[in-house]
């Protein structure tokens, strides 16, 4: 373990045949190698020098985790997609020169590189991009806020499931709901905390039973990055929560609220 590398990343990674993508679990195992560096005590090997591209990715990333709050999960979207555009840049000019960058030059980017994404792909790269080139304009990189530059990416509607429903339609879901068994107990209240409250998914899957306060009438709430907030907790909800937990949850070592029905229940 101590001798652990980004060689041995790359080794693993490399362990698959050439049609499977190494990438997507080099993406993995970084973050993890820099979690034991810093928990265990790992040494950093000397590698090759940064770069000024590298060095302009790690202070966004900054930004991104100190300045802005951003989840990890966006962090590891945004990142990759500036390390994008700056290998672009540096293929058209051979320098960064990020003060002399334009409109023509951003759009240029995006017209070569959305060519074959999928518009949810295209979209988060026109975000990111958005994103960073604010970045640079706060920080005194750029003379101007090139952020406007950027297009938004067509959207068709009615392409998914509608995001807002009305308050007939959210009724109608909660009356569909078996509650004559465990699942539909659990989905129940999951339901009405989505329906009630405008909790996240992600937010109602993290939930734990220390953050029910039910004296306080309160729950707790981990949103993205470190914040967290306090949310009124209604008394339908309550009743439904406290009656899953009670008679339809079960025993499990798990900590969260809501558990899967199968093994392992956590």
């Amino acid at each position: 373990m101590e001798d652990l590398s980004e060689e041995h990343l790359t080794a693993f990674a490399k362990r698959r045949p050439p049609r499977q993508n190494a990438l997507v679990e080099l993406r993995a195992l970084r973050p993890f190698l820099a979690h034991l560096r810093v928990e265990r005590g790992l040494p950093v090997r000397a590698g090759k020098p940064a770069s000024p591209a590298d060095d302009l990715t790690q202070l966004y990333v900054g930004y991104l985790r100190t300045d802005r709050g951003l989840a990890e999960n966006s962090v590891l979207v945004y990142a990759p997609c500036v390390r994008n555009f700056l290998a672009y840049r540096l293929s058209k000019t051979g320098s960064l020169a990020i003060e002399t960058m334009d409109a023509e030059t951003i759009r240029a980017f995006l017209v070569e590189r959305i060519a074959h994404r999928a518009s949810e792909s295209a979209r988060l790269l026109a975000v990111a991009l958005r994103s960073f080139l604010h970045f640079l304009f706060l920080r005194g990189k750029t003379p101007r806020n090139l952020s406007p530059a950027v297009p938004m990416v067509r959207t068709y509607r009615q392409s998914a499931v509608p995001a807002v429903l009305s308050p007939e339609e959210v009724e109608r879901v909660l009356s569909a709901t078996d509650r004559s068994n465990p699942r539909g107990r659990r989905d129940y209240a999951i339901l009405l905390l989505l329906a009630r409250l405008g909790l996240r998914a992600g937010e109602i899957a993290s939930l734990e039973l220390s953050d029910v306060r039910w004296r306080a009438g309160e729950i707790v709430v981990r949103g993205k990055g470190p914040q967290q907030d306090h949310v009124p907790l209604p008394a339908d909800v309550g009743e439904a929560v406290a009656l899953y937990l009670r008679k339809y949850r079960g025993a499990s070592i798990s900590r969260r609220v809501f558990l899967r029905l199968i093994p392992p229940r956590l």
